[in-house]
């Protein structure tokens, strides 16, 4: 009596490509066809011309998935960002997004939709029952995991079925071409964007809602004003830039000389004004919360506090760095202006910045 069980072909018995023998120790764990359940043939197990229409349909799935795989790739590239469209129930929006939103869908649905017509179709269509077993681990594991591996390659028929095994190989091997174009948007490099501001020297310092020019007789002892670069309105227009409103935002506080203890920078001041960033340095939120006897200003987010009076410092909270300062003086004319940009970096810590 020979130890060795064969697994039988169901689809095609005839094949040259029968499972391969299994020991009998190994074949008992594997499922087996259920007994006492009525089973019955689809069409495509008993006409070969249904089978072949079957594996026709599979093929085109895949190939129409390889197709809207290009159709990403080629949109990426010659439908500009700034084109829009108009589009029921999500009103304008980018065509862009929208071609490529649909066809990269679309490539991966009719990889799915070929994969279950595959099965559903063509592969072997057999009741099978399994006993329960112990979740451990044996020596055999690795084995039975192979031998299993080889049943259901033989049997998918994909060594036999040389058009859907060349087509599902095209839809796979472009599937990821997708991710390999969408790296391009990882660049170009920041260019230092985060260690910048708008601010610049002789730059003049306007009211953040009027936008108008701001005086040092403007701004009462123990008032605080919030302001902007003159030039915000034109920056943030430009493509990429909305964040430079956030970036730049200052706060204006008036004190008498006298109560400032220390600055950034020497007579970074004028006559007692003077100008922080609005950025908390712990997580960016903005603080307007001052006040006024012991110029302590605190962010409302995480309660961090800071001494306006001692270069910004961080006396309480969470925030470990103290608010940039911006040095300030006036033109000719009598109106405030930036004798520089910020020296370092405002808002909270980023990895290249090391703090």
């Amino acid at each position: 009596m020979t130890n060795e069980f064969d697994i039988n072909n169901t689809f095609d018995p005839d094949s040259e490509n029968q499972a391969p023998k299994v020991s009998k120790e190994v074949a008992t764990k594997l499922p087996t066809p259920a007994k006492g359940v009525d089973h019955y043939l689809r069409r495509t197990d008993t006409d070969p011309k249904a089978a072949k229409r079957a594996e026709r349909q599979v093929a085109a799935f895949f190939g129409a998935s390889s197709l809207f795989t290009l159709i990403f790739v080629v949109s990426f590239f010659a439908i500009p960002r700034e084109t829009k469209i108009a589009v029921s129930l999500i009103g304008v929006t980018s065509a862009q997004n929208i071609v490529l939103g649909t066809s990269f869908g679309l490539a991966i649905l009719f990889i799915g939709i070929g994969a279950i017509h595959w099965a559903k179709k063509l592969m072997p269509d057999v009741e099978m029952v399994q006993e329960r077993k112990e979740m451990k681990p044996s020596d055999e594991v690795q084995q039975e995991a192979l031998d299993a591996f080889r049943v259901g390659a033989t049997e998918s028929g994909v060594g036999q079925r040389k058009l859907i095994r060349r087509s599902l190989l095209g839809a796979l091997a472009l599937f990821p071409l997708p991710f390999v174009v969408m790296l391009r948007d990882l660049g170009p490099a920041p260019k230092g964007e985060l260690r910048k501001t708008a601010w610049q020297e002789d730059l003049h310092i306007v009211t953040d809602i009027t936008y108008a020019k701001i005086r040092p007789e403007d701004i009462p002892v123990g008032n605080l004003i919030s302001a902007m670069p003159e030039n915000i309105l034109e920056i943030q227009e430009e493509e990429g830039n909305l964040n430079e409103r956030g970036k730049s935002a200052i706060l204006l506080v008036r004190m008498r000389p006298e109560d400032i203890k220390s600055q950034q920078g020497p007579d970074w001041d004028y006559q007692g004004i003077v100008a922080y960033s609005k950025i908390c340095t712990h997580v960016g939120c903005p603080i307007a919360l001052y006040e006024q006897r012991t110029h302590h200003l605190l962010c409302p987010c995480h309660q961090s506090t800071f001494d306006l009076a001692d270069s910004g410092q961080p006396i309480f909270g969470p925030a470990a760095r103290r608010l940039p300062q911006l040095a300030i003086t006036v033109d000719e004319e009598g109106y405030l202006i930036a004798r520089q940009g910020f020296q370092e970096p405002i808002g909270p810590s980023f990895w290249e910045r090391g703090a």
